[in-house]
């Protein structure tokens, strides 16, 4: 899994260097899951599993926006601002409209959606739909463990409805504001001569 995770962080020059910390951090937080349950009630790979999603729902955005930075991509910048900032204001409006109760009989009522699957999703669609499906499809399948942690680690926060909204949440936004890198743009062209009027659109697929 560790070794997994690598390889998809450090796939090329600008995450190798700005994710390292985080990945370092990410290494600190499973060798400390190692410590047995006071209850005994939970395994320790809920432990591993928990901790993995709480680094990952950060690992990805952040992995998305420093790239966008790095690559000078300027308007992918301001794409995942848009899309990202959007999901999390959607997630805690819908948070403190539905007022969903947590599992477990909790006495908190913020169940869905859930922000983490939200944050993880966005980061991971804003991958894909920006700069492809070669980085996109292991971004997905990052978001889709943090989905997982949400409803099967130690403390089980959430139900598979409240993962789903957070999920859609996430890459409905991204699909609203971003588009792929380096897309061509439609051109439009007009020209006159002795009384003849031509308008042409061209756009390369």
């Amino acid at each position: 899994m560790l070794l997994t995770v690598a390889n998809f962080l450090f796939m090329n020059v600008p995450l190798r260097f700005t994710l390292f910390p985080v990945f370092f951090v990410f290494q600190i937080i499973l060798s400390q899951t190692v410590e047995t349950d006071d209850m005994g009630s939970h395994e320790k790979w809920e432990y591993v599993l928990e901790d993995t999603g709480d680094v990952l729902q950060l690992a990805l955005p952040l992995a998305a926006g420093i790239t966008t930075v790095i690559k000078k991509d300027w308007q992918g910048t301001k794409q995942f601002a848009l899309s990202y900032g959007t999901s999390i204001i959607v997630t805690h409006s819908l948070k403190r409209i539905v007022r969903k109760q947590r599992p477990e009989g909790r006495n908190l009522y913020d169940a869905f959606p859930s922000g983490h699957t939200t944050s993880a999703f966005s980061g991971a669609s804003f991958i894909q739909r920006r700069y492809g499906w070669k980085y996109g499809k292991w971004a997905y399948v990052f978001a889709a463990i943090v989905g997982v942690s949400r409803m099967e680690g130690p403390d089980g926060w959430h139900d598979i409805w409240d993962v789903l909204a957070g999920a859609t949440v996430g890459i409905g936004s991204t699909y609203i504001f971003t588009k792929p890198y380096g897309a061509k743009q439609p051109q439009v062209g007009f020209s006159a001569n002795n009384g003849t009027y031509i308008i042409g659109f061209k756009f390369q697929f």
